[in-house]
């Protein structure tokens, strides 16, 4: 019973994350959760002292999330925003944000 379990469960895995390899919007939709605060598509309002997305390099992005989902840059909602997303859904949402003008 123990093995059917273990099977049920990475067959689980698999088919979700092939569901989100193959949603296309997939990036974007994991980014408007982001536009309550950083404005649609990553374009925050200008004097709002919120960081536009739009634009900013992945790899930036990526660091300033981990270093939220870590505790190492102090916020106060980011921490708990950033812990909410998996590494893979983050880099989605970086890639998303890097790509937009």
């Amino acid at each position: 019973m123990k093995l059917l379990t273990t099977a049920t469960a990475l067959a689980l895995l698999v088919a979700t994350g092939t569901a989100q390899a193959a949603d296309p919007n997939l990036a974007r939709n994991l980014a408007a959760t982001c536009a309550n605060c950083h404005g649609t598509n990553g374009n925050a309002v200008k004097g709002a002292g919120i960081d536009a997305l739009a634009g900013m390099p992945k790899d930036k992005t990526l660091q300033k999330l981990a270093d939220f989902k870590s505790g190492d840059k102090p916020a106060s909602i980011m921490h708990q925003i950033a812990k909410g997303y998996t590494d893979e859904q983050l880099d989605l949402i970086a890639g998303y944000f890097a790509a937009q003008k």
